[in-house]
This record gives structure tokens, C-alpha cells and sequence, in this order.
């Protein structure tokens, strides 16, 4: 991957990330990384736990941000979410799980609330 890519989908992150913030939302983890994958964002407000992943993109040439996460990418996901909860120490309580999609354009930061 490119350092202008890995610039542009921190920065992408970064938005997300301020997204969240601004709602409410405490940011309790980013870039998450274990051998099966990343998770990008983790976040809790009142006792929901979200699990983000962001997409970040220049322009829509190659489709819409939210396309890229692909059934699979869905599957890992709830898998990074079971392994980041049992890496957790003290344990997280929380009430709700959810899978959210964050899609970054450059003059748009676009979250879909339980995407999956």
C-alpha cells in the first residue's frame, strides 16, 4: 500500500472518529490489530458497543465506500468483535452490539448504524 493510501485512510479514520465523538460516542479503541484481522473503531455510548470498520475513498469512480464491505469482511468482523471482547480486561458490559460502516468522502463522512 501506498503512504499517500495509508495517509488517506487515516485521515479517513480520524473523521470517523470525530463523527463519533460529536454524537456522543466515547472512542475506546483504534486500529485494533490481532493475527485475524483489524478492527478500525471501537466505540460505546450509553451500553451499546459499535464495531466500525471505515472506508475511506477520494471519489466514487470505483463505487460508494459502504460497497466495499463485502459479506466476508462482515464475517471477520463479527470474529475480530468476540476475540477484541475476550482481550479485554477488566470486561466490557455493554447491552447492544452493533456493526456499523463508516464511508469517507472527501466532503463526507456517511455512517450507517448497524449496516449489518
Amino acid at each position: 500500500m501506498t503512504a499517500a493510501r495509508l495517509r488517506l485512510g487515516a485521515a479517513g479514520e480520524e473523521r470517523a472518529a470525530s463523527w463519533y465523538a460529536a454524537q456522543g460516542y466515547v472512542v475506546v479503541a483504534r486500529n485494533w490489530r490481532c493475527k485475524e484481522g483489524e478492527i478500525d473503531l471501537v466505540c460505546t455510548k450509553d451500553r451499546t458497543l459499535v464495531i466500525c470498520e471505515v472506508k475511506t475513498r477520494s471519489s466514487l469512480a470505483y463505487g460508494h465506500p459502504a460497497e466495499a464491505v463485502t459479506p466476508a469482511k462482515q464475517k471477520r468482523l463479527r470474529t475480530l468483535a468476540l476475540l477484541w471482547l475476550a482481550d479485554q480486561d477488566p470486561p466490557v458490559r455493554s447491552d447492544a452490539l452493533r456493526f456499523d460502516v463508516a464511508a469517507v468522502l472527501p466532503r463526507s463522512v456517511d455512517v450507517i448504524e448497524a449496516a449489518f
